[in-house]
């Protein structure tokens, strides 16, 4: 059993070897021996596993078992963070991928992605219920003010996280090109920012649709603080269920939750929700290297049921479900500093997060921080906003609207008698 051990360990050992040639990366393994990794440059990074176990689980399948054993605290940092590992290794990923015979649970994973990503009415609200159903003040402890649970868009240097989730919602909001009483329909509307903030600037009439119990709560109760029930409601409901004709339809961060095989069924119910003249924005998050399955450990203890599409995967239904796809923007980095801004938040608030749960759940929100961060950083992850139509001729002939309705806005916005981005007290 030592000497398969060993043998385990020498694997593990040629693989980082592999993947490793910049930077500096240290194993130390169950024994207390030391394995140098990189050329030696950058910041130092020491990790230690403790068994012969996490060797083997790491050397075999490591998406599947790098988060657990960092969780359950088979893998320990000794100098540096989980993130500096995982920047470490994932940098190097950009020039190099994994050996061919690691890559094998990834094909298998993608072959099957359609079963796993199946999202029924009824399932889909389950799936939703493991993440957005979680304590409150989780999420207040690195979200901003406004509870945006999505990429934020800077704009600006120096814009900060608070700016950039408002720049969001102005981007969207232009896109969008919304008149005064239009009737709105946010897909998967969370805590309700994003529509309180379109029937406050826009003066539209704004429906939301969440299948969280706890975002529908409050999404409300702060619709109601602003005074503005009459003109934005928010119900516990599936998309699929509504049959309401909408003027403009906006759907930010719920597409990963689809699925693939859904993405039809979902185009399909989008364009007969939508007027002739209506307008259509998604944002989502976009796999650049094209279709391929859900990390299996996000999938597991994140987000059951998720998919990240690809441009080549969503385009064709989209074609083929009879809209006009009128604008393409790839938002690059931009998810990779909204994650870095929620990771310090959460460091920050650390032992808050731990007296709400446990070290375990701490250990497991800073490893799907650190990865998503790095994910869109070094292995081409970003997202898209894909802006569609029934009509070639809902908007109008050059994209000058976009900026001008965005400049008005943020006008608007520094006007105090509005209130952006301010959750109800």
């Amino acid at each position: 059993m030592l000497e398969r051990g060993f043998q385990v360990l020498s694997v593990l050992v040629r693989v980082l070897q592999f993947i490793v040639r910049r930077g500096t990366l240290v194993l130390v393994d169950p024994s207390g021996k030391s394995h140098e990794f990189g050329d030696g440059t950058g910041k130092r990074v020491v990790f230690r596993l403790k068994t012969t176990k996490a060797c083997n689980k790491l050397a075999l399948n490591p998406e599947k078992y790098l988060g657990e054993l960092y969780m359950d605290g088979e893998m320990d940092m000794e100098e540096g963070s989980i993130y500096d590992f995982l920047e470490v290794v994932l940098s190097n990923l950009e020039e190099r991928s994994y050996p061919s015979w690691i890559k094998v649970w990834s094909h298998l994973r993608t072959a099957t992605r359609r079963f796993r990503e199946y999202n029924p009415i009824g399932k889909a609200q389950k799936n939703v219920a493991h993440h957005y159903d979680l304590n409150g003040t989780l999420y207040d402890l690195f979200l901003d003010r406004d509870r945006q649970y999505s990429c934020a868009y800077f704009d600006h240097e120096g814009c900060g996280l608070e700016g950039a989730q408002l720049a969001k919602k102005r981007h969207l909001a232009a896109k969008l090109n919304i008149k005064p009483g239009m009737r709105v329909l946010d897909i998967g509307s969370g805590w309700g920012g994003l529509g309180l903030y379109l029937a406050e600037m826009t003066g539209a009439d704004v429906t939301g649709v969440t299948l969280s119990e706890e975002q529908h709560k409050l999404s409300n109760e702060r619709a109601a603080a602003r005074g503005l029930s009459n003109r934005v409601r928010f119900l516990l409901k599936d998309y699929r269920e509504l049959e309401t004709k909408f003027d403009r339809i906006v759907s930010v961060g719920m597409f990963e939750h689809v699925g693939v095989g859904h993405y039809p069924e979902f185009f399909t119910k989008v364009r007969e929700l939508m007027t002739d003249d209506g307008i259509a924005v998604l944002h989502s998050i976009n796999r650049s290297d094209g279709p391929s399955a859900t990390n299996p450990w996000i999938a597991k203890y994140i987000f059951p049921g998720g998919a990240i599409p690809a441009l080549s995967e969503v385009l064709p239904v989209l074609e083929q479900s009879g809209l006009y796809v009128t604008d393409i923007e790839i938002l690059r980095l931009h998810y990779a500093e909204t994650l870095r801004e929620w990771r310090k938040r959460f460091m920050d608030h650390r032992d808050r997060a731990k007296a709400l749960y446990d070290e375990r759940f701490c250990r497991m929100w800073e490893f799907y921080l650190a990865g998503s961060e790095t994910a869109f950083r070094y292995q081409g992850m970003n997202n898209f906003q894909i802006q569609f139509t029934r009509s070639q001729h809902a908007l109008p002939l050059t994209r000058d609207y976009i900026h001008q309705e965005e400049e008005r806005l943020r006008k608007l916005e520094q006007d105090g008698c509005h209130l952006v981005s301010v959750p109800a007290q």
